[in-house]
């Protein structure tokens, strides 16, 4: 694993990353060209391919595809776990290249049932090649780079389904000689992809000795449980797995919204499509840049409002559009109202984009590196059961008379009950939001070695207080939740005491003034440093009347004499004068303009010094350190 951490874009041009691109954008194109071609043959000559009606045929191909991610997908997991990854994506890759061969065949000799065998099989590669992505990506990819990868995957994907799309479209119409086009185009698609696989770096195994339970049931139960013992992993699946729900929705009533809504012709179909795909590319690239290259959730529910925002636009946009006759590209976009439902559908899957990745990447920081293959196997068959329910909701809701825009307005208003049931589960989600928007919005932050914030493990975080957003600054700075040790009367601050017993901050007290309440306090810490969590205090005791430190209390001392655990000095440049500060008197308490040392958008800063042992530290080396840190800037 590289300390270089490259960005995204650099991801690009290492072996440890590159050819895992290649091999998925490959896979992910060749799926595409596969089926589109035949569901278009299987549709448009239904008579020639098969005699299937067209809209079995198309309900055949997509079900043929997902059965194998319902069959297999807790196999796929073991088998990732197990084996080396590269050597397994190898193989995957050859037996892709089997699966196009016998599809050529199909194409060139007209024969449906083969193709609709294919399918099936190229459903099986998909089932096992998922894992396998998933899994590598944390063992060659830094914690700083994980966010970023995960996007450039994500992008490479969507940028893949439109393009196999386009060409699969593309070859079947251009006239008798495009099912033997198609033949050709899969089974060199196929083969760049085994070329690819080939430059793979080893992946070495996480559990060799793992048994491989073949029973599709008790091993995904199995799996499930193995991602319920981090709640906000098994949150983070059903959080994709719902987006999975969602998409299915919109990416499956394109035609039918173009066609019979729209009044648009194939291409604008196309035009749809690419659009989504786009919104969903650049929303999955922007996440790095907005996470400040780090597993930032914030970004979840950022997206999920996004989501039911600009999908309940949709509804109105699309309600209110005049309905074209067969109209191409060209004409569409002259039609009043249609740029506003592009711009809706774009930003919806910009939305998407935004949603996903961080909960691609939650899983993969947090739960445990032998699990992560099966855990996203698991996710994989819920993925697949929330879309066959997608399906059945939406031809009952169209059976039942609905139009397609009230489907995407049942859907959008869906979205907002389940991500308020969500976030009400693990509050951490709307927390981290509420600190990347007060970082992001009303201040610029900067962070100096924030990367010394241990990923793993307990730690004691000791900062200067200088606001009452001091933690919520330390928390978006931090990788991992934290659990903060507050003096006890700003629980009785309205939106504090909401935000404090949302994160589980520890209440403190004085001796003097509440020793039950310290006792208390004391058994809270120990408790969740022995959980391997990490603790935040102000050794303070007290935010500034100055802007200066005022000196620190034992209290670090003796949280790390009865619990041993590293201390990690902290320090908070640049939030004196704010209005969230003591400067000119007490915070909140007069005009905003006649107190503002610091306006909004200033920069800020938040320094991490290298870690104190706990038998090291004293009051006076903490408060020196986090001086030091600090230097003149308050």
């Amino acid at each position: 694993m590289s300390g270089s951490h490259a960005n995204q874009y650099q991801l690009l041009t290492q072996r440890r990353f590159l050819p895992l691109f290649l091999v998925q954008f490959l896979g992910a194109a060749n799926d595409n060209i596969f089926k589109f071609s035949f569901t278009l043959l299987a549709t448009y000559a239904a008579r020639e391919w098969g005699g299937v009606d067209e809209q079995v045929a198309s309900f055949l191909i997509g079900a043929l595809f997902i059965a194998p991610f319902l069959l297999f997908s807790a196999t796929s997991g073991q088998l990732a776990d197990r084996l080396d990854k590269a050597w397994l994506m190898r193989r995957v890759k050859e037996a892709e290249i089997v699966i196009m061969a016998l599809a050529a065949l199909g194409f060139v000799g007209h024969a449906p049932g083969l193709l609709y065998v294919c399918v099936f099989l190229m459903g099986l590669h998909s089932t096992v090649f998922g894992p396998l992505k998933y899994a590598y990506l944390p063992q060659h990819l830094d914690a700083q780079e994980i966010t970023g990868g995960n996007g450039m995957v994500e992008m490479g994907t969507f940028v893949a389904i439109l393009a196999g799309t386009i060409v699969g479209g593309s070859l079947i119409g251009s006239g008798p000689e495009g099912p033997k086009y198609a033949a050709i185009a899969v089974l060199v698609v196929a083969v760049l992809g085994r070329f690819a696989a080939a430059f793979l770096p080893a992946s070495p195994s996480v559990d060799p000795h793992l048994r491989i339970h073949p029973n599709p049931v008790s091993e995904t139960w199995r799996n499930l449980k193995l991602a319920h013992e981090h709640v906000a992993v098994f949150n983070a699946l059903l959080g994709i797995s719902w987006l999975w729900f969602f998409g299915s929705i919109f990416l499956t009533s394109f035609t039918p919204f173009a066609k019979d809504v729209l009044g648009g012709d194939p291409a604008v179909v196309t035009l749809l499509l690419g659009v989504f795909s786009i919104g969903i590319g650049i929303g999955s690239l922007m996440c790095e840049r907005l996470s400040g290259r780090k597993v930032e959730i914030g970004l979840v529910p950022l997206g999920s409002i996004g989501m039911t925002v600009f999908a309940i636009d949709l509804y109105f946009s699309s309600r209110g559009f005049v309905r074209l006759h067969d109209v191409g590209i060209a004409q569409f976009l002259h039609a009043p109202g249609a740029w506003r439902v592009l711009i809706d559908l774009a930003l919806l899957a910009l939305s998407g984009g935004l949603y996903s990745v961080p909960l691609y990447a939650l899983i993969q920081s947090r739960c445990d590196r032998a699990h992560t293959a099966r855990i996203v196997a698991a996710n994989n068959v819920l993925n697949a059961l929330f879309m066959i329910v997608a399906s059945l909701m939406s031809a009952a809701l169209l059976h039942g008379g609905a139009s397609i825009p009230e489907l995407f307005l049942v859907t959008a208003v869906m979205n907002a009950v389940v991500a308020f049931y969500i976030y009400r589960l693990v509050p951490e989600f709307l927390l981290r939001f509420l600190a990347w928007v007060l970082t992001h919005t009303l201040y610029r932050v900067r962070g100096v070695d924030t990367d010394r914030i241990p990923t793993e493990g307990a730690a004691v975080l000791a900062c200067n207080h200088v606001s009452f957003v001091d933690a919520i600054v330390v928390m978006g700075a931090s990788p991992r939740p934290i659990r903060f040790v507050m003096y006890h009367r700003i629980f009785s601050i309205p939106f504090m005491s909401w935000f404090f017993r949302m994160a589980k901050a520890i209440p403190i007290a004085p001796a003097k003034e509440d020793a039950a309440m310290l006792a208390r306090a004391n058994d809270q810490i120990d408790a969740a440093l022995r959980d391997g969590e990490l603790v935040c205090i102000f050794p303070e005791g007290r935010i500034t009347d100055n802007g200066d430190l005022y000196p620190f209390r034992p209290g670090v001392q003796h949280i790390v004499e009865r619990t041993p655990v590293p201390v990690y000095p902290m320090a908070l440049r640049g939030l004196w004068g704010s209005f969230f500060s003591r400067y000119g008197g007490a915070a909140f308490s007069r005009p905003i303009e006649s107190r503002l040392r610091r306006g909004v958008r200033s920069r800020i800063e938040i320094a991490v010094g290298a870690p104190i042992a706990a038998q090291d530290v004293t009051p006076a080396l903490l408060e020196a350190r986090v001086r030091d840190l600090r230097g003149e800037e308050r």
